[in-house]
């Protein structure tokens, strides 16, 4: 499984499963991370990559639920929608490895764990591995999918408010887009919890998770010297 969307401004996070078994056969000609691939190669790539696998889906979660709960849990709930479409064909992985690090997708066993909306499909066991997508085929496979349907879904998105550029940035943090959400403002697709852009903050910096703003380190003021003012 691979993600797609995690650090965009607007518009859903999405996550690829692919699916193989030892009958598997050799991987499609040109699979490799969907980062270091043009769009047309990739979009290329994505009949040849249901072909290859056993069996192949696409999960979403939206803005409105990625604000409701947060991103990790967002990723969680379309990882789970994916393996349910595959659930749904009678396919039941018996691992799952994924990209990166972190286990995003494993519900936390925790005070915290019962925040998680109901989840389609148990998680089977989950196994990751650093420069997945460089490394694993069957990532590779995952993180095209992904990223090509959701690439999709901004452009379809973009009819509806040509301002914000989604049909180039697919909803990232572009200088367009930066330079639209000052100008008009959110839309009901962005991401509202974060810190986004406004007319008041016309600095064109990437917006990131209120979360994840670390507080201002004091600058020491020397002996005798007036300290600044707030905001100054």
């Amino acid at each position: 499984m691979d993600e797609v969307g995690r650090g965009a401004l607007a518009g859903p996070v999405s996550v690829g499963v692919c699916l193989v078994d030892a009958t598997t056969g050799r991987l499609p000609r040109g699979l490799r991370d969907s980062k270091l691939l043009t769009a047309p190669a990739r979009e290329a790539l994505c009949e040849p990559v249901r072909r290859w696998s056993v069996g192949s889906a696409v999960g979403h979660a939206g803005p409105d639920e990625i604000d409701a709960l947060g991103i990790i849990a967002a990723l969680r709930l379309a990882g789970t929608r994916a393996l349910a479409t595959l659930a749904g064909q009678g396919l039941l992985p018996d691992v799952v490895v994924l990209d990166g690090i972190h286990d995003w997708l494993t519900p936390p066993d925790d005070l915290f764990g019962g925040l998680d909306p109901d989840l389609p499909v148990l998680v089977p066991p989950v196994r990751t591995q650093v420069k997945g997508d460089l490394r694993c085929a069957v990532i590779a496979g995952a993180s095209v999918l992904a990223k090509c349907e959701r690439d999709g879904m901004m452009v379809g998105l973009a009819e509806q408010h040509p301002a914000y550029g989604w049909e180039a940035n697919k909803g990232y943090s572009a200088p367009g887009h930066l330079a639209a959400l000052r100008e008009l403002g959110p839309t009901e697709l962005h991401r509202r919890s974060w810190r986004l852009p406004t007319a008041q903050d016309p600095a064109p910096e990437a917006a990131v998770p209120q979360a994840a703003v670390p507080e201002a380190t004091p600058v020491p003021v020397p002996a005798g010297a007036a300290a600044a003012r707030p905001g100054a």
